[in-house]
């Protein structure tokens, strides 16, 4: 008797095991579908991370450009800096996006799959794979640049006067760091000192 029991037993948990195993199997699964439906997201994310470095760049070659390049070549250097900057582009996104989608396997996908259940995952693929999502997302940069151009337009009055005083403000402090460099011309002379008192007369000498 205690034998039939024993092997019941061990068939209970053995089934039960295996459960457990599909059931992890199935989690994976759906965290994998996961991840590959949120790989236009990966994709813009590699992109912006690129685009820090030249963007940053950009801003100085232009301040540069403005400064020191003659009116007659700058043109001709834009197209050629906006070249090199396309390179760079296209050299560094891919490697950028391969790397995010290798660490949201090892970072993301761990995370999914601890604090969702598999009902829940469930629910998630299929508001991802939901069409009226994927309109709304594909519509997002539409949104976005339509939004920024009416806060572009209407604020754009208030703050470029405060965006230009703020340059005016750094290029001074600058060009007094420079000793003048920065404008091209000798920093302004120390005021002279006030001239000392003269000295109060002497009262005549009493004869």
């Amino acid at each position: 008797m205690k034998l039939k029991q024993t092997a019941w037993m061990m068939t209970v948990a053995a089934a039960l095991a295996l459960t457990s195993l599909s059931a992890h199997a199935d989690k994976k699964e759906l965290v994998q579908k996961i991840l590959t439906l949120q790989q236009a997201g990966l994709d813009d994310l590699s992109k912006t991370v690129a685009e820090q470095p030249a963007r940053q760049l950009v801003g100085a070659v232009r301040q540069v450009m403005a400064q020191a390049v003659p009116e007659d070549k700058r043109e001709a250097t834009a197209k050629q800096i906006d070249a090199e900057v396309k390179k760079y582009m296209e050299a560094a996104t891919p490697i950028l996006r391969s790397v995010a989608a290798k660490m949201a396997q090892s970072t993301v996908g761990p995370m999914i799959e601890e604090k969702f259940s598999e009902d829940e995952l469930k629910q998630l693929v299929s508001m991802l794979e939901s069409p009226t999502l994927k309109k709304y997302q594909s519509l997002m940069p539409e949104f976005t640049q339509s939004l920024l151009e009416k806060v572009v337009a209407e604020a754009g009055p208030q703050v470029k006067p405060k965006a230009q005083q703020l340059e005016a403000n750094v290029r001074k402090i600058l060009d007094t760091a420079t000793g003048g460099k920065l404008s091209g011309g000798a920093p302004a002379p120390a005021a002279a000192p006030a001239p000392a008192p003269a000295p109060a007369a002497k009262p005549a000498a009493k004869k």
